[in-house]
């Protein structure tokens, strides 16, 4: 229970939650990571070690590059669902 709790914890944060949507469907860098979510490349890489220290996203080296993505379709089913979930609580609110 508190492996889960401690991954929820880490999708608290609205960054990393857009990091781990982009991750679920493909594998980024760092740059290429920050380029899109509009943020600074250090702190995407804070972000980056958080979520692997919890087991949410895998890397590897390509080159002089570390590719990230999120762990396994779990964690995208996850994340999915969430923001699925979220966008049908933003319809149930509509006028």
């Amino acid at each position: 229970m508190e492996t889960a709790v401690e991954g929820l914890r880490m999708l608290a944060d609205p960054t990393r939650l857009r990091i781990l949507w982009l991750l679920s469907g493909d594998e980024f860098d760092v740059s290429t990571l920050a380029e899109r979510l509009g943020v600074a490349r250090p702190a995407v890489s804070q972000h980056l070690a958080k979520l692997r220290l919890v087991g949410l996203i895998t890397q590897r080296r390509d080159g002089r590059r570390v590719l990230s993505r999120a762990r396994d379709h779990h964690v995208a089913d996850l994340i999915s669902g969430l923001i699925h979930d979220a966008g049908h609580r933003l319809d149930d609110r509509a006028p």
